[in-house]
Protein backbone atom coordinates (compact mmCIF):
# COMPACT_ATOMS: atom_id res chain seq x y z
CA UNK A 1 0.00 0.00 0.00
CA UNK A 2 1.29 3.49 -0.92
CA UNK A 3 0.02 6.89 -0.69
CA UNK A 4 0.86 9.54 -3.94
CA UNK A 5 3.01 7.07 -5.96
CA UNK A 6 0.21 6.69 -8.75
CA UNK A 7 0.90 8.37 -11.73
CA UNK A 8 -2.78 10.81 -12.27
CA UNK A 9 -3.86 10.60 -16.00
CA UNK A 10 -6.45 13.10 -16.61
CA UNK A 11 -9.15 10.88 -19.16
CA UNK A 12 -8.33 7.59 -17.94
CA UNK A 13 -7.69 8.30 -13.82
CA UNK A 14 -4.23 7.16 -13.73
CA UNK A 15 -1.80 5.46 -15.91
CA UNK A 16 -1.22 1.44 -16.24
CA UNK A 17 1.55 -0.45 -15.45
CA UNK A 18 2.83 -2.86 -17.57
CA UNK A 19 0.09 -5.64 -18.66
CA UNK A 20 -2.02 -4.03 -16.12
CA UNK A 21 -5.77 -3.66 -17.09
CA UNK A 22 -8.84 -2.35 -15.64
CA UNK A 23 -11.56 -4.51 -14.21
CA UNK A 24 -14.49 -2.14 -13.11
CA UNK A 25 -14.53 1.41 -11.42
CA UNK A 26 -16.96 3.07 -8.98
CA UNK A 27 -19.16 5.83 -9.20
CA UNK A 28 -17.55 9.15 -8.83
CA UNK A 29 -19.29 9.98 -5.41
CA UNK A 30 -16.83 6.98 -3.36
CA UNK A 31 -15.04 8.13 -0.20
CA UNK A 32 -12.22 6.67 1.62
CA UNK A 33 -10.83 6.24 5.08
CA UNK A 34 -7.13 4.81 6.45
CA UNK A 35 -7.13 5.03 9.85
CA UNK A 36 -4.60 2.58 12.03
CA UNK A 37 -5.66 -0.43 13.76
CA UNK A 38 -7.04 -0.69 17.12
CA UNK A 39 -4.34 -0.03 19.74
CA UNK A 40 -1.80 1.26 17.15
CA UNK A 41 -4.45 4.47 16.66
CA UNK A 42 -3.83 5.85 19.86
CA UNK A 43 -0.01 6.37 19.25
CA UNK A 44 0.06 6.67 15.58
CA UNK A 45 -2.01 10.18 13.88
CA UNK A 46 -2.15 8.87 11.05
CA UNK A 47 -5.31 9.22 9.12
CA UNK A 48 -6.11 9.87 5.47
CA UNK A 49 -9.31 10.16 3.85
CA UNK A 50 -11.83 11.63 1.07
CA UNK A 51 -15.84 12.00 0.52
CA UNK A 52 -15.31 11.76 -3.18
CA UNK A 53 -13.45 10.21 -5.33
CA UNK A 54 -13.15 6.83 -7.72
CA UNK A 55 -11.55 3.42 -6.42
CA UNK A 56 -10.37 1.32 -9.49
CA UNK A 57 -10.21 -2.29 -9.66
CA UNK A 58 -7.17 -3.70 -11.95
CA UNK A 59 -5.50 -7.04 -12.54
CA UNK A 60 -2.86 -6.13 -10.48
CA UNK A 61 -3.87 -3.51 -8.08
CA UNK A 62 -6.67 -1.39 -6.17
CA UNK A 63 -6.42 2.19 -7.13
CA UNK A 64 -8.39 5.48 -5.44
CA UNK A 65 -8.22 8.71 -6.97
CA UNK A 66 -9.69 11.65 -4.70
CA UNK A 67 -11.39 14.55 -6.22
CA UNK A 68 -10.60 16.58 -5.61
CA UNK A 69 -7.06 16.06 -5.11
CA UNK A 70 -4.98 17.90 -2.09
CA UNK A 71 -1.37 18.57 -1.91
CA UNK A 72 -1.57 16.08 0.97
CA UNK A 73 -3.46 13.01 -0.81
CA UNK A 74 -3.04 12.79 -4.29
CA UNK A 75 -3.73 8.86 -4.43
CA UNK A 76 -3.78 5.52 -2.85
CA UNK A 77 -2.97 2.26 -3.96
CA UNK A 78 -2.13 -1.25 -2.58
CA UNK A 79 -1.64 -4.65 -4.56
CA UNK A 80 -3.87 -7.21 -4.71
CA UNK A 81 -2.02 -9.59 -2.19
CA UNK A 82 -1.72 -6.95 0.42
CA UNK A 83 -5.22 -6.80 0.97
CA UNK A 84 -6.76 -8.80 3.43
CA UNK A 85 -10.09 -9.76 5.29
CA UNK A 86 -12.43 -8.15 2.93
CA UNK A 87 -16.42 -7.57 3.63
CA UNK A 88 -18.97 -5.57 2.45
CA UNK A 89 -21.16 -3.89 5.61
CA UNK A 90 -24.44 -2.60 4.64
CA UNK A 91 -26.21 -0.89 7.51
CA UNK A 92 -29.95 -0.18 8.09
CA UNK A 93 -29.42 3.41 7.27
CA UNK A 94 -26.48 4.91 4.83
CA UNK A 95 -24.57 3.15 2.25
CA UNK A 96 -22.59 0.28 1.88
CA UNK A 97 -19.16 0.21 2.57
CA UNK A 98 -16.47 -1.82 1.66
CA UNK A 99 -13.46 -2.87 4.36
CA UNK A 100 -10.57 -4.37 4.31
CA UNK A 101 -7.25 -4.71 6.30
CA UNK A 102 -4.19 -3.27 3.97
CA UNK A 103 0.33 -4.30 4.43
CA UNK A 104 1.78 -1.45 3.62
CA UNK A 105 4.81 -1.47 1.19
CA UNK A 106 8.22 -0.49 2.28
CA UNK A 107 8.48 3.86 1.65
CA UNK A 108 4.80 4.13 0.55
CA UNK A 109 4.13 6.51 2.55
CA UNK A 110 2.55 4.87 5.74
CA UNK A 111 4.15 5.18 8.64
CA UNK A 112 7.00 1.85 9.35
CA UNK A 113 5.31 0.86 12.95
CA UNK A 114 2.00 0.26 11.63
CA UNK A 115 2.11 -3.52 10.45
CA UNK A 116 -1.40 -3.06 8.77
CA UNK A 117 -4.33 -0.45 8.19
CA UNK A 118 -7.88 -0.76 8.16
CA UNK A 119 -9.13 0.80 4.81
CA UNK A 120 -13.25 1.73 4.29
CA UNK A 121 -14.72 2.71 1.35
CA UNK A 122 -17.65 3.84 1.06
CA UNK A 123 -19.83 3.53 -2.19
CA UNK A 124 -22.13 5.95 -1.75
CA UNK A 125 -23.66 5.82 -5.73
CA UNK A 126 -23.68 1.81 -5.01
CA UNK A 127 -21.65 -0.86 -6.41
CA UNK A 128 -19.96 -2.24 -3.36
CA UNK A 129 -21.14 -5.80 -3.43
CA UNK A 130 -19.89 -6.22 -7.50
CA UNK A 131 -16.75 -4.52 -6.44
CA UNK A 132 -15.89 -6.84 -4.03
CA UNK A 133 -17.09 -10.00 -6.37
CA UNK A 134 -14.70 -8.70 -8.70
CA UNK A 135 -11.98 -8.22 -6.72
CA UNK A 136 -12.41 -11.95 -4.93
CA UNK A 137 -12.19 -13.58 -8.38
CA UNK A 138 -9.21 -11.49 -9.74
CA UNK A 139 -7.13 -11.95 -6.62
CA UNK A 140 -8.04 -15.08 -6.88
CA UNK A 141 -7.12 -16.17 -10.23
CA UNK A 142 -3.26 -13.96 -9.20
CA UNK A 143 -2.93 -16.28 -5.86
CA UNK A 144 -3.21 -19.53 -8.44
CA UNK A 145 -1.21 -17.38 -10.68
CA UNK A 146 1.63 -16.81 -8.30
CA UNK A 147 1.58 -20.92 -6.54
CA UNK A 148 2.01 -22.14 -10.10
CA UNK A 149 4.73 -20.18 -10.77
CA UNK A 150 6.94 -20.95 -7.31
CA UNK A 151 6.24 -24.59 -8.24
CA UNK A 152 7.72 -24.14 -11.65
CA UNK A 153 10.75 -22.31 -9.53
CA UNK A 154 10.64 -19.41 -10.95
CA UNK A 155 9.55 -17.45 -7.96
CA UNK A 156 6.47 -15.17 -7.35
CA UNK A 157 8.47 -12.03 -8.68
CA UNK A 158 8.91 -13.73 -12.14
CA UNK A 159 4.99 -13.98 -12.24
CA UNK A 160 3.67 -12.92 -15.95
CA UNK A 161 0.97 -10.76 -15.52
CA UNK A 162 -0.27 -11.27 -18.96
CA UNK A 163 -0.82 -14.67 -18.63
CA UNK A 164 -3.17 -14.38 -15.00
CA UNK A 165 -6.42 -15.65 -16.25
CA UNK A 166 -9.01 -12.75 -16.17
CA UNK A 167 -12.21 -14.18 -17.91
CA UNK A 168 -15.03 -15.79 -15.82
CA UNK A 169 -15.38 -19.13 -15.86
CA UNK A 170 -18.15 -20.75 -18.89
CA UNK A 171 -21.26 -21.36 -17.79
CA UNK A 172 -22.43 -24.79 -17.43
CA UNK A 173 -25.04 -25.43 -19.84
CA UNK A 174 -25.70 -28.80 -20.15
CA UNK A 175 -25.28 -31.47 -22.52
CA UNK A 176 -25.32 -30.39 -26.35
CA UNK A 177 -28.30 -32.01 -28.76
CA UNK A 178 -26.80 -35.18 -29.99
CA UNK A 179 -29.55 -38.54 -30.60
CA UNK A 180 -29.85 -41.73 -27.87
CA UNK A 181 -27.82 -44.51 -29.48
CA UNK A 182 -30.40 -47.02 -26.87
CA UNK A 183 -32.61 -49.12 -29.94
CA UNK A 184 -35.87 -48.94 -29.24
CA UNK A 185 -37.71 -51.75 -27.32
CA UNK A 186 -40.05 -53.32 -28.89
CA UNK A 187 -42.14 -53.91 -25.73
CA UNK A 188 -45.53 -51.77 -25.97
CA UNK A 189 -45.05 -48.94 -23.11
CA UNK A 190 -47.79 -47.21 -20.75
CA UNK A 191 -48.95 -43.86 -21.78
CA UNK A 192 -47.70 -41.39 -18.89
CA UNK A 193 -49.99 -38.39 -18.59
CA UNK A 194 -48.15 -36.12 -19.92
CA UNK A 195 -48.75 -37.76 -23.13
CA UNK A 196 -52.57 -36.99 -23.02
CA UNK A 197 -52.58 -32.99 -24.09
CA UNK A 198 -54.74 -30.93 -26.09
CA UNK A 199 -53.37 -28.75 -28.94
CA UNK A 200 -51.42 -29.21 -31.66
CA UNK A 201 -48.33 -31.43 -30.94
CA UNK A 202 -44.75 -29.95 -30.79
CA UNK A 203 -41.78 -32.00 -30.55
CA UNK A 204 -39.97 -31.81 -26.45
CA UNK A 205 -37.04 -30.21 -26.48
CA UNK A 206 -34.58 -31.95 -24.05
CA UNK A 207 -34.95 -30.56 -20.36
CA UNK A 208 -31.30 -28.77 -19.25
CA UNK A 209 -29.95 -29.68 -16.08
CA UNK A 210 -31.32 -26.44 -13.64
CA UNK A 211 -27.14 -26.83 -11.81
CA UNK A 212 -23.50 -28.13 -13.32
CA UNK A 213 -22.98 -31.24 -12.11
CA UNK A 214 -20.54 -31.66 -8.69
CA UNK A 215 -17.24 -29.82 -9.06
CA UNK A 216 -17.46 -28.81 -11.93
CA UNK A 217 -16.25 -24.69 -11.25
CA UNK A 218 -13.15 -26.32 -9.43
CA UNK A 219 -12.54 -29.00 -12.27
CA UNK A 220 -12.78 -25.34 -14.73
CA UNK A 221 -10.27 -23.47 -12.50
CA UNK A 222 -8.22 -26.86 -12.36
CA UNK A 223 -8.06 -26.61 -15.91
CA UNK A 224 -6.87 -22.87 -16.32
CA UNK A 225 -4.37 -24.02 -13.54
CA UNK A 226 -2.82 -26.03 -15.73
CA UNK A 227 -2.80 -23.91 -18.70
CA UNK A 228 -1.16 -21.21 -16.89
CA UNK A 229 1.48 -23.72 -16.22
CA UNK A 230 2.29 -25.43 -19.18
CA UNK A 231 2.51 -22.19 -20.43
CA UNK A 232 5.24 -20.85 -18.14
CA UNK A 233 6.86 -23.67 -18.53
CA UNK A 234 7.50 -23.46 -22.36
CA UNK A 235 8.76 -19.91 -21.57
CA UNK A 236 10.84 -21.10 -18.98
Amino acid sequence: MSINWVMIHGQEGFFRLPNEELIIASPPRTSISLQPLGSNASRERFSIQSSAGQIYLTNQRIVYVPAPQTKDFQSFSAPLLNVHDTHVTAPFFGPNAWLALVQPVAGGGIPASLPAVQLKVTFKEGGAFDFHNQFERIKERMQQAVENTQASGRGARNLDMSAVHLEELPAYSGPQGGTSSAAPSSEPQAASPQDYHSGPETEAEPAEPLEPPPDYEEVQQQSVAEALEERLRRDS
